[in-house]
């Protein structure tokens, strides 16, 4: 990690990385796995950028002290500005870590956290999961195309061909799309996962994000009490249930604004919000950006990036 970030404070004792800016430094770079040496070199660390970690293979027999088995195809999604737990990726074989600034993807110059929030491919990297991993599956059928992608990425940056920045970042477009789609699928993604209760809290949220709902309300539809459900949750995920109904009807709010013209009062009301207020606080809270200003960026990105998207 020493050759794209380097620590530039401490945070509590833990070091904190940021990606290098300057003119011979590509806006992403890919570093592979060593097995012999963790990720972090086994320390607790912060990155202030984000970071898309690819197991293309497990090993397929853990060692005594690895709790969190990995699996081909597992992705995991570093937060920026989470302190991420070196423990928590054991069990990699072979897998590849994208890194990148995220200013690339919408404008010159480094973009300092939280400005850069609001990019509408960017919102998984948002999360606030104890030990800074967001840990997706990536699907049988779509893991040849992942490893494809990153492999192109690899080549850009090593060929450094006319136009090879461009490119590198429509690949890394693509990447980020099938992030933002395996982020949005969370109750599928927890019944391969055998998290069956977990999968019913999130099928009544996903039922009923549009209404009032409350802890009590998602509860009771599941058949349990609030305590135990709060519990449950919050040892599972690291974030309460109120959390994720508040992310649900974000993530709608997001597609919303971006895939449709309604006006920002009509999407409040649609994903159980109904006063336009309240609504554009939270939304604002939640994505660093108001919903007019979520709509503008996700304009200007669509434009920007469309022409390294058509070389892809």
């Amino acid at each position: 990690m020493a050759e794209i970030a380097r620590p530039v404070r401490y945070r509590a004792a833990v070091p904190v990385y940021r990606y290098q800016t300057a003119p011979d430094v590509p806006p992403v770079s890919v570093l592979r796995f060593d097995p012999h040496a963790p990720p972090g070199h086994g320390r607790r660390h912060i990155h202030d950028f984000p970071v898309l970690i690819y197991v293309e293979r497990a090993e397929r027999e853990m060692s005594a002290g690895q709790p969190y088995p990995a699996r081909d195809g597992d992705a995991y999604v570093v937060a920026a500005g989470m302190v991420v737990d070196p423990a928590m990726l054991g069990g990699v074989a072979a897998g590849r870590g994208v890194f990148f600034d995220p200013a690339a993807l919408g404008g010159d110059g480094q973009a300092p956290w939280p400005s850069w929030r609001s990019h509408p491919l960017l919102f998984p990297f948002l999360h606030g999961i104890p030990g800074g991993l967001l840990r997706l599956y990536v699907p049988p059928e779509r893991q040849s195309a992942w490893s494809t992608t990153i492999a192109a990425i690899e080549t850009e940056l090593a060929d450094r061909a006319e136009g090879y920045r461009q490119a590198a970042l429509a690949h890394l477009t693509l990447l980020l799309v099938d992030v933002a789609r395996l982020a949005a699928d969370i109750v599928g993604d927890l019944r391969r996962s055998n998290e069956t209760l977990l999968a019913e809290v999130f099928d009544v949220i996903e039922r009923r994000f549009a209404e009032p709902l409350s802890l009590r309300d998602v509860a009771d539809g599941i058949g349990v009490t609030p305590g135990y459900l709060t519990t449950l949750v919050r040892r599972r995920t690291g974030r309460t249930v109120v959390d994720w109904i508040t992310e649900h009807r974000m993530v709608r709010a997001r597609r919303l604004l971006i895939e449709t013209d309604l006006p920002v009062a009509e999407v409040a009301r649609r994903v159980g919000l109904p006063d336009p207020g309240y609504f554009a606080r939270v939304f604002r809270q939640s994505n660093g950006a108001t919903p007019r200003e979520w709509r503008q960026n996700a304009a200007r990105h669509v434009t920007a990036t469309a022409p390294a998207t058509m070389i892809a």
